[in-house]
């Protein structure tokens, strides 16, 4: 995944924290796990820590603080799973890029960073469920009257996309009758709609929740319509990565990430990274 620009992210949160008590009562927290299910905790004798590896340049899944610190929505989940666990963690920052690897070379128990869930992915090592994905999502200018999209609603109707992309591919093919106009980055497509030159814009939902609550976007634009989550598109998400013969690891932070869940601490942590809904 292509890292969000830090400045853009902190500058948004920043704008929405005064209004946190409102955006709170609107952000849809997802609901990744079978209330019906129940994991059994794996035995855990001899484990004392659990090494995760992560990056510092996906905010805000990942991230450092003021002080130089590694934080963010996947760090504090996985400081949250060791908590259940009653085993102690430590987070060691690389760079993106050699992550997998250093788990393969067993310099890490586990990955807590935004690596999509892929077939290919699955072949090398093992994942939890997701506990993240990436919606995507409609918008449109505010104040302009322009129907919620459908296959019939958006025939003549110009929608701007990053061209090569999941959204391209996924307009093209769910909507055909829409007025496809392809850039070649997200910040170009933004740009465009804000002109008027483009009357909807469909992308990442995470990306345009950090536009739309940002300096740049000026209040110009909305979401429109619901989410879009089809996994053959964009993905299965996001969950902890471990070694394929650690499988004992895995089936804990899966128990811990349902125990997360039903206790409130995966909404309370949802919540303070994501004030604004993106789905």
């Amino acid at each position: 995944m292509p890292p969000l620009p830090f400045r853009r992210f902190i500058a948004a949160l920043v704008a929405v924290l005064a209004v946190m008590s409102v955006a709170r009562a609107e952000v849809v927290v997802p609901n990744f796990w079978d209330p019906a299910a129940s994991l059994n905790k794996p035995d855990l004798a001899g484990l004392r820590v659990i090494r995760f590896l992560t990056d510092d340049q996906y905010p805000p899944l990942h991230f450092v603080d003021a002080e130089g610190l590694p934080t963010g929505f996947s760090v504090d989940l996985a400081r949250a799973i060791c908590d259940v666990l009653q085993v102690a963690c430590t987070i060691q920052v690389r760079r993106f890029d050699t992550l997998l690897d250093s788990l393969a070379e067993s310099r890490g128990d586990a990955i807590a960073a935004a690596i999509p869930i892929t077939a290919t992915l699955r072949q090398r090592f093992a994942v939890t469920a997701p506990y993240h994905r990436m919606p995507a999502r409609f918008v449109t200018r505010d104040g302009v009257d322009l129907p919620d999209p459908s296959a019939a609603s958006l025939a003549g109707h110009s929608v701007g996309v990053v061209e090569k992309s999941a959204h391209a591919a996924y307009l093209t093919a769910v909507f055909p009758a829409a007025k496809q106009q392809s850039f070649a980055s997200l910040n170009l497509a933004e740009d465009a709609l804000r002109e008027g030159k483009v009357d909807y814009l469909f992308a990442d939902g995470l990306s345009l929740a950090v536009w739309l609550n940002g300096k740049d976007a000026g209040g110009c634009c909305r979401f429109r319509g619901g989410a879009y989550t089809e996994s053959r598109y964009f993905g299965e998400g996001v969950g902890f990565i471990t070694r394929r013969d650690d499988q004992t690891l895995r089936r804990a932070l899966d128990y811990g990430l349902q125990k997360v869940w039903q206790d409130g601490t995966y909404t309370e942590l949802f919540l303070r990274y994501f004030p604004v809904s993106f789905y």
